[in-house]
Formats: C-alpha cells, sequence, structure tokens
C-alpha cells in the first residue's frame, strides 16, 4: 500500500464513521462514548472487556454493530459447565455414506466468526476462560493435532457483571491482559432513557444499512499502522506505563505505596495504536499527547493491582492512573 492510498483510507475511515454513528443511533440511543471506543478497538485491531448492569444493550449494541460493519456474529453464553469444546469446536464420528467407513469430522465451535460476544466471561471456570487466549492472541484455533484460522477481523468482546460476584470466577492476568480495553458502561441520563423508552414501545425497530466490511476494515486497519507517531508522544505513552511499576526508577514515591504490581508493554503498544486510530477517526493524521491521555485509563485499569493501602484510602486504578497523567505532565 503506498502513500497516497493510505491517506485516502484515512480519510474515508472519518467519513465513514460518521455514517456508522448514523446506522447504529437507529437503535442504540446515547452511549456514545462506548461505541466510539469499540469502533477504535475494532480498527486497532484489539479486544475489550465491556463491564456494566444487565439490560444497558451490551448484546444489541455489539449484534448491531456487526451488522452495520457487514461482519459475522455469535454470542456465547459463558456458564459453569461451559467447556472449551463449546467454544472451539470439537471432532465427532461420522460415516461415509459410500464406503461405510467412520472418520473423525472436526465441526467448528462459535468462535468461528468475526464478532465474538462472550456474554458473562467471569460465569465460566479458567479452564474455559482459557479458551479464548489463542484466539484472541494468534488468531487461530488447535483442536487436536489441526490448527484453523480465523477470519479476519477477529474482535472478542467479553462481558462482565460489576455487582453479582456470587458463583464467578475472575479471569487470570494473563487473560485480562488480551483484552487491549476495559469499557465501563453506565445508565443513561434521563432523557436518553425516556427516548429509549418510546422508541422501545412504539412501533418496528429500524432496519440498519451496512457500511464497511470485513476487507475494508483490514485495509484501514493496515493504513493506521502506518501513521507516524513523534518521539514526544511515543516517549509520553512509554514513560507512563513505565511508572505504573513500583520496582523501577521511572515510578514516583507516591506509587510505591500504591501499586503492588504495574503495566507490562503490551500496554505501551496498545497506547500507542489506539491513539493512531482515535485520531484517525477524528481525521488528523498524527496522534497527540491528548490520545494517550485520553485511552490511558480503559487500557491501564485492568492492568494494575492496588496495594492495600491505596485500597484502605479508597483509591482505584483509575484515581491512581489519573494522579500519574497530572505528574507526568507536571514533569514535562
Amino acid at each position: 500500500m503506498n502513500k497516497t492510498e493510505s491517506l485516502q483510507l484515512l480519510q474515508d475511515l472519518a467519513e465513514k464513521k460518521q455514517q456508522i454513528l448514523t446506522e447504529i443511533h437507529k437503535v442504540i440511543i446515547g452511549q456514545d462514548k462506548v461505541v466510539n471506543e469499540l469502533l477504535i478497538a475494532l480498527f486497532s485491531g484489539g479486544h475489550c472487556l465491556i463491564e456494566g448492569v444487565p439490560g444497558l444493550a451490551k448484546t444489541l449494541m455489539v449484534s448491531t454493530l456487526s451488522q452495520i460493519l457487514n461482519l459475522s456474529f455469535n454470542r456465547i453464553q459463558f456458564t459453569p459447565d461451559l467447556m472449551p469444546s463449546d467454544i472451539t469446536g470439537t471432532d465427532i464420528l461420522a460415516e461415509n455414506k459410500a464406503d461405510g467407513k467412520r472418520y473423525f469430522e472436526y465441526i467448528k465451535g462459535p468462535i468461528f466468526a468475526n464478532i465474538i460476544l462472550a456474554d458473562e466471561i467471569n460465569r465460566t471456570p479458567p479452564k474455559t476462560q482459557s479458551a479464548l487466549l489463542q484466539a484472541m492472541q494468534e488468531y487461530q484455533i488447535t483442536a487436536g493435532n489441526e490448527t484453523f484460522a480465523l477470519e479476519k477481523p477477529f474482535l472478542v468482546l467479553a462481558t462482565q457483571n460489576p455487582i453479582e460476584q456470587e458463583g464467578t470466577y475472575p479471569l487470570p492476568e494473563a487473560q485480562l491482559d488480551r483484552f487491549m480495553f476495559n469499557i465501563n458502561i453506565d445508565y443513561p441520563n434521563i432523557e436518553e432513557e425516556k427516548e429509549i423508552v418510546k422508541s422501545t414501545t412504539m412501533g418496528e425497530p429500524e432496519v440498519v444499512i451496512p457500511v464497511l466490511d470485513g476487507a475494508g476494515i483490514l485495509a484501514m486497519q493496515n493504513a493506521i499502522r502506518e501513521i507516524p507517531v513523534s518521539d514526544h508522544v511515543l516517549n509520553y505513552a512509554v514513560n507512563l506505563v513505565r511508572m505504573t511499576r513500583p520496582g523501577t526508577d521511572e515510578a514516583p514515591e507516591f506509587l510505591k505505596q500504591l501499586v503492588t504490581w504495574g503495566a507490562g508493554p503490551r500496554a505501551s503498544q496498545y497506547l500507542v495504536i489506539a491513539a493512531k486510530t482515535r485520531a484517525a477517526l477524528e481525521n488528523r493524521l498524527a496522534p497527540a499527547v491528548e490520545d494517550i491521555d485520553a485511552m490511558a485509563d480503559i487500557i491501564l485499569q485492568h492492568r494494575i493491582i492496588v496495594s492495600f493501602t491505596a485500597e484502605a484510602e479508597g483509591l482505584s486504578s483509575r484515581d491512581v492512573i489519573l494522579r500519574l497523567k497530572e505528574y507526568l505532565k507536571a514533569q514535562n
């Protein structure tokens, strides 16, 4: 892809974003921030962990987005008795009708789609949760002695209920680190809720029109990766992540008291690619420090483990990130 083609794709991306928002607002009222974060994840090639109470249209939002982008969609309901093969697929014993010989045939599981909604992922044991690891990292599934490639674009959107914790299995750190974003969905405001009630209790739901397809999304992902990043922005992203690690020289003294474990290098990578994508969606050809700041919370909050001291003071990982951003800006 030459520079002219990349520039054209990036210009098209900003226009396509508006078309996508127009279509999704036919079905989803409000939640602009969440939709924007989902689009950043999609065009960055990352996965999302979504937290929100039931009834906030998480499933409807994701399925509608898949229709607008003309992508295949599967929803997997995670339960305590779900097995890894229920996600990835399994070999079954089949019979050749011509000669009567038996053979094993692989039946693909619901993981074989462009967009996967892993609903209430923390309801299933770690053994089953780990069935997603290879798919999310390597875009392939191994079953028996065979490996099957997953069609790109491939996006896992996993949901968690932040209220009910009985009978749940917290995601291991290795699994959490595979998610680019940790997105929180809040209640709609009063005007949005009135509009939701009105639109869902009158008439037929509106039909959305596809705006993009898989090939177009992949081309735009490649164009975004070619966006240059200034040393200033790169240094800011890397320094911010390194400061979250209490054992490093870069970590300020206050952080060493508040954090037990910090973010790894994957966080730095995600900060930069997300900043590029955010800039491109806003029709800007270079990311700025403001883009890093805007993405920091949802990229870092599930990668930082706060100490007992922080918990005693009522501080969350988000509070720590805010203090770090203020500290880093004061240093520059």
